[in-house]
């Protein structure tokens, strides 16, 4: 059965499972996209999630193909009132196509209101639930990049600052395009940042963080864990099958038919040291339990108690079936202290 929770300190209530969509426009086409959509609202979920910079893996000829789709879902479907849809902003990076004349994408005024414009009329709709910044403008490690292993400031920052940003956000909300912003990909240190400048009335207050978080990689419990229940920023966790690797399906160097790693050789972040043992001991503890690993992986996920809500995605329908799946398992404190035995023994092999 879905369950329901508060979305920050907003009056809006979101699914606990949250519906992906990043692969529509590129894995999957128009009319698939609809079906994932159709499915997962007649499961009970109320909440999507896209980007300008959807589909992925990024390129010029696919960029925001995935808001055009879910535009006409929520053109043909109606009901928009009932449906929470959650959008990004590109932040800092020197991909060509995100701007005119092959302009640097930054978190500045004039960027976040060409970006809002864009999204709008790709999503067929006047505002936006939920928008988020996809990564700061600043320069951190992103990614599961060796950025981070985080040492030093750059030198200088030339970063947009980032009561700037939340300024910027801050119009887009008085303006009704935009009822309420969130981050993602984002460090405790940010969000301390972007909560203090609403409190001193530099703009909204952020609801949400958007960052990977799986049995492979909790680094959120670092730091991220207490901002999120103490200031309730809720985490809205992507990747929780570790894109796909929690699956089982890339052990031993496989390269199934269809799958993202196997047709874009994007698996980077999940192909560390100790990740093949961790995955191994996570499928092993499925067994015992009577599970596949999927469920369990994304059981766990969904019930940590700073997640608002639980991002999957999925290619083909069965997945997307044996995702929803999930929401069967139960996750005691038995089985939770089995995994944390594992997580002990391989600590965060893919951050």
């Amino acid at each position: 059965m879905m369950d329901y929770r508060k979305l920050g300190r907003t009056d809006l209530t979101v699914s606990a499972i949250c519906m992906g969509t990043m692969t529509f426009g590129q894995q999957n086409t128009e009319a698939e996209g609809h079906e994932q959509l159709d499915y997962a609202f007649e499961q009970g979920v109320n909440f999507l999630d896209t980007a300008e910079l959807y589909s992925i893996p990024p390129r010029a000829e696919t960029q925001g193909s995935t808001e055009r789709i879910v535009g006409s879902w929520l053109a043909q479907r109606g009901g928009r009132d009932k449906v929470i849809v959650a959008s990004k902003v590109v932040g800092r990076t020197k991909a060509e196509w995100h701007r005119p004349g092959g302009a640097e994408a930054r978190l500045d005024r004039a960027n976040i209101r060409y970006a809002i414009e864009g999204s709008l009329k790709r999503l067929r709709t006047d505002y936006i639930d939920l928008y988020q910044l996809h990564w700061p403008d600043r320069k951190i490690g992103t990614f599961g990049d060796d950025g981070t292993v985080y040492s030093d400031l750059p030198s200088p920052d030339d970063g947009v600052p980032i009561e700037e940003t939340l300024a910027a956000l801050g119009e887009l909300v008085t303006e009704g395009k935009v009822r309420h912003v969130g981050l993602s990909n984002e460090t405790a240190w940010g969000v301390s940042r972007y909560v203090s400048g609403a409190e001193r009335g530099i703009g909204p207050r952020v609801v949400s963080i958007q960052n990977a978080y799986s049995l492979i990689n909790r680094t959120f419990e670092i730091g991220l864990a207490e901002m999120a229940q103490r200031e309730d920023v809720g985490l809205l966790a992507y990747s929780p099958l570790a894109q796909g690797f929690l699956t089982g399906k890339y052990q031993r160097g496989a390269r199934p038919p269809g799958g993202r790693t196997t047709l874009f050789d994007r698996g980077q972040r999940y192909q560390k040291v100790n990740v093949e043992e961790a995955i191994d001991a996570y499928m092993a503890l499925a067994v015992e339990l009577g599970l596949d690993v999927t469920r369990l992986a994304l059981a766990f996920v969904t019930q940590r108690p700073f997640v608002t809500s639980n991002i999957i995605g999925a290619t083909t329908m069965e997945q997307l079936r044996a995702d929803f799946a999930s929401l069967e398992v139960v996750i005691t404190p038995e089985i939770l202290e089995r995994i944390n035995a594992i997580h002990f023994r391989y600590c965060n092999p893919a951050p």
